[in-house]
């Protein structure tokens, strides 16, 4: 048991700095709106997690073969990766120039908490990646369920804490960003979900 909680924390502390449109997302989110808006949209990732895994340990094997014979699926996921980054990228983002003023905006943490989940949810390949994780890792778990709950909830855990620093680390730089700034981070996040959709509509042409 204690190997297993000694291999899953640095794997969690590894999959809290994985480049992706989500670890973009966090730190904006955290800058523009806050420590609690941040942990809010990240509560929404690792739930969307927590059903990836149950997902893929259910059905590993065959819902594997089945995403790789529907390569479908990741250009629907990458669409709507790729629509929603225009779409907040074409918004006009109207910010005050007193820095001051923007920090106080009341955050709405269900709708942030929804925003990480489906953002999470739509990118195939985070369902591909805990599928094969599963297949990597469930023999030397020797197939034990408590092995593998014990195994992910410490993973998770240990990415979830992970964050937890990052975004209080990006929330500190919250104080540089100006009016223009942030204008400038939105546009960079936009178009890092545009191109991220794009790579997932090409994987699955």
């Amino acid at each position: 048991m204690l190997e297993d909680i000694q291999a899953a924390i640095p794997l969690g502390f590894f999959l809290a700095f994985m480049i992706g449109p989500v670890f973009f997302i966090l730190l904006e989110t955290s800058v523009i709106k806050g420590f609690r808006a941040a942990v809010a949209f990240d509560l929404g990732v690792v739930f969307s997690d927590i059903l990836f895994i149950l997902l893929a340990y259910f059905s590993s094997y065959q819902l594997l073969e089945n995403l790789s014979n529907q390569p479908g699926l990741y250009v629907f996921g990458g669409t709507l990766l790729a629509a929603y980054g225009t779409i907040v990228f074409l918004k006009k983002t109207k910010v005050p120039h007193d820095r001051s003023t923007i920090t106080p905006e009341k955050a709405n943490y269900l709708e942030l908490f929804m925003k990480g989940f489906f953002l999470n949810a739509i990118n195939v390949g985070v369902l591909v990646f805990w599928l094969g994780l599963i297949i990597v890792i469930g023999p030397n778990l020797d197939g034990d369920p408590k092995r593998f709950l014990l195994f992910f909830s410490t993973l998770l855990t240990a990415y979830f804490i992970t964050d937890l620093l990052k975004i209080s680390v990006a929330n500190r730089f919250k104080s540089l960003l100006t009016g223009k700034g942030i204008v400038i981070v939105n546009s960079i996040i936009s178009l890092i979900l545009i191109v991220s959709g794009i790579v997932l509509i090409i994987k699955g042409s």
